[in-house]
């Protein structure tokens, strides 16, 4: 295609396509007339020679990126620091995909007519600094609470099946008398061929596994909650507000929580927003399926902790219960109030 120096005046548009070892580019004219497409590798070389052809085409107004925070985080901050403005492309829904095709050219030139028209975009999460450090450390401590809980249950599972001895002995025990008592046997190893020496092989081996993954939670903790308090102090001041619910909250977030607009897209974010279900006289809302769960579950928590123990949240439910409402609708109700206060914290942290 042969460019002339009135075509590189106007602004062009580029859409990506990551993937692990590649990157699949297209530009378009601010028509939405596709100029060309290439694929790049997925390396610090490759997101330099993609942006330099992107450029070639005229001045680079906007580019759109699928999965700004998986394949394509690399090239996101690369854009980012060369002061190329980037926005977070949702994938094409399943109707345009029927129509139009799936290859990764298609999804890369879907992604820059998206971010030409500013339909289904948002701006990415910075990871660069202390919020990607905690969301690292959360990553392990999730992963570690969930082999630790599978553990407690595969021990509780063996008890059913074990000799009826050993079964007696421990099937009354707590759970935490549980796991050292089950750490402290002494199998007879000769006899391994015998299921009652098995058992307590299996039985000692699952609970060292619980004792060491519980030592290594609580090392995370001890990294996590600091963190926490050095990148928001305020918001572990709000009732009902741990170190875990809040570090979850400041990950979804992410670093720059100024990139959603209004306390209502931090509602849709954590799926607490009602969705409107109306039609015709019938006026209602249904509950919301999407969002962040993690973070849908941390709110829910606040709720749970505060209808307990926070004498407001306890009249709040009397009053919608004697106007009718259920406790799942209150509850909802809840969520939704919850994260319009949660939103200011995190967005007002320059005020302190």
């Amino acid at each position: 295609m042969t460019r002339t120096s009135n075509d590189l005046q106007y602004g062009v548009f580029g859409g990506v396509d990551t993937h692990r070892d590649t990157h699949t580019a297209a530009v378009i004219d601010p028509l939405g007339r596709l100029l060309a497409h290439r694929t790049f590798a997925a390396t610090a070389a490759g997101y330099e020679e993609l942006l330099t052809w992107m450029r070639s085409f005229g001045a680079l107004e906007q580019v759109g990126v699928e999965g700004t925070g998986a394949y394509g985080n690399g090239l996101t901050n690369y854009l980012t620091d060369q002061d190329v403005t980037v926005t977070e492309v949702d994938r094409p829904d399943r109707k345009t995909r029927r129509s139009a095709g799936k290859s990764d050219p298609i999804d890369a030139e879907a992604a820059a007519r998206a971010a030409a028209a500013g339909v289904r975009t948002g701006t990415p999460k910075n990871r660069t600094g202390a919020v990607e450090a905690l969301r690292n450390l959360r990553v392990a401590r999730r992963c570690a609470i969930s082999h630790r809980a599978d553990c407690i249950r595969r021990i509780k599972t063996l008890i059913i099946t074990a000799p009826e001895p050993l079964r007696e002995q421990l099937r009354i025990l707590s759970a935490h008398e549980l796991i050292t008592t089950c750490a402290a046997l002494r199998p007879d190893l000769t006899r391994i061929d015998q299921p009652g020496q098995a058992t307590k092989t299996a039985l000692r081996s699952l609970a060292h596994d619980h004792q060491h993954l519980t030592r290594q939670i609580t090392e995370l903790d001890t990294l996590i909650t600091p963190l926490v308090e050095s990148i928001n102090p305020r918001l572990l001041e709000l009732n009902g507000v741990g170190a875990d619910v809040a570090g979850q909250l400041l990950v979804t977030a992410g670093q720059n929580p100024q990139r959603i607009h209004s306390e209502a897209a931090f509602a849709m974010l954590c799926g607490v927003a009602p969705i409107p279900a109306s039609s015709g006289r019938t006026h209602r809302h249904r509950l919301n399926r999407g969002g962040d769960r993690h973070a849908n579950s941390a709110i829910h928590r606040i709720v749970i902790c505060r209808l307990r123990w926070d004498p407001r949240t306890r009249a709040y439910m009397t009053r919608r219960t004697t106007e009718g409402l259920s406790k799942k609708d209150i509850i909802r109700c809840l969520k939704r109030l919850i994260a319009r206060e949660i939103y200011y914290t995190l967005t007002t942290l320059d005020d302190l």
